[in-house]
């Protein structure tokens, strides 16, 4: 059955690849998504993009493990040379927009769901969600579906990752920082030209550091990503206007990373504009992590976002492809990368299942 799944899974990759389905505009996607169930006579049930199903001898009284990837991509960048929407494998691999982030992880999980569907016993339930607007940080994707689909103790959310345990993840807040002066002509002096005054703001945040340090994560990160100000050349501005983008350890919740900038940083503003996508994490000892281990998987602690960041249970990032090919030019994930990740998900579930 599972060289079956593994045909049918790429041929779901390719299918995947051949329609659009940027942040929001998942219908078609759904639709393929939803065809794979029917094919596998699979109940399911469908909350806009986001399709959900759970395993066929689900037990209310059995802990559940969510198994999550998304179905929507970003949008092809200028850089590409191939046709982002055809499916071609060149040297055993499958190039196309989304086959990386998250394709292969997503047909991957769905494969992998499917082996374990129809299976009695089982010490956790399953609930598998094909989500939408991950890319976007959309107000109908996963964070949607946490209120309907059943209650859940930890999550295995498909990102690439080398088929390697991210047991970390950070959060993610983004800043819009105001320095306030006094506008003028430029012909007349001015002491206080906020132009000026953003020289030392910047050596601040360059240099601010954050006490702890996580051992998986590392130190919080701040980086001024954005400056803007004036409007003419014969004119000083009122304000300089900044964006700060902070990447946020496991040992801080946002709304105290808020508190502490907040307080020491030499803005006249500082404004955070959502504080919902914290760190996550999973301890070392949860049995996912221990069957990972048996069975030769490494762990770190990933820099980047994905839908863990909605969840407020135990999660482990995991998945084939590799993170630095995600929103590249030319995108692509190798086929047997698809393969063995959907053997290495067996393999894991095996262990706890």
């Amino acid at each position: 059955m599972i060289e079956q799944l593994q045909k049918e899974a790429i041929l779901l990759l390719k299918s995947l690849i051949k329609t659009q389905s940027f942040s929001s505009e998942e219908h078609q996607t759904a639709m393929l998504i939803e065809e794979w169930f029917n094919h596998y006579e699979i109940p399911f049930k469908r909350q806009e993009n986001n399709i959900w199903a759970t395993n066929k001898f689900f037990d209310e009284t059995k802990p559940t493990i969510l198994l999550n990837s998304h179905h929507d991509t970003v949008k092809p960048n200028k850089a590409y040379t191939k046709n982002p929407f055809e499916p071609i494998i060149e040297n055993g691999r499958l190039y196309g927009l989304g086959s990386n982030d998250a394709g292969g992880c997503l047909v991957s999980l769905i494969a992998t769901f499917t082996y374990f569907y129809f299976k009695e016993n089982l010490n956790f339930n399953l609930v598998i969600v094909a989500s939408g607007e991950e890319e976007s940080s959309g107000p109908n994707g996963l964070n949607s579906m946490l209120a309907i689909i059943p209650k859940i103790d930890v999550a295995i959310v498909g990102e690439p990752t080398q088929m390697q345990m991210a047991i970390a993840e950070k959060g993610l807040l983004v800043f819009d920082a105001v320095i306030k002066g006094t506008p003028s002509h430029a012909a007349h002096p001015n002491e206080d030209n906020p132009i000026y005054k953003t020289v030392n703001v910047l050596k601040w945040f360059e240099k601010f550091q954050f006490e702890k340090v996580s051992d998986v994560l590392g130190p919080v990160k701040l980086t001024v990503t954005q400056i803007n100000a004036g409007l003419q050349h014969n004119a000083v501005p009122s304000e300089v206007n900044l964006v700060v983008d902070v990447r946020v350890n496991d040992c801080y919740t946002n709304k105290d990373v808020v508190k502490i900038l907040q307080e020491k940083a030499p803005c006249h503003e500082l404004t955070p504009r959502s504080i919902r996508l914290n760190s996550s994490s999973i301890p070392k000892d949860h049995v996912l992590v221990k069957a990972g281990l048996n069975i030769g998987m490494t762990t770190y602690g990933s820099p980047t976002l994905s839908d863990q960041a909605c969840l407020t249970c135990p999660s482990l990032k995991l998945g084939p492809g590799d993170s630095l090919r995600s929103h590249s030019a030319d995108e692509f994930i190798y086929v047997d990368e698809v393969l063995q990740g959907i053997k290495i998900y067996i393999n894991l579930l095996e262990k706890v299942l």
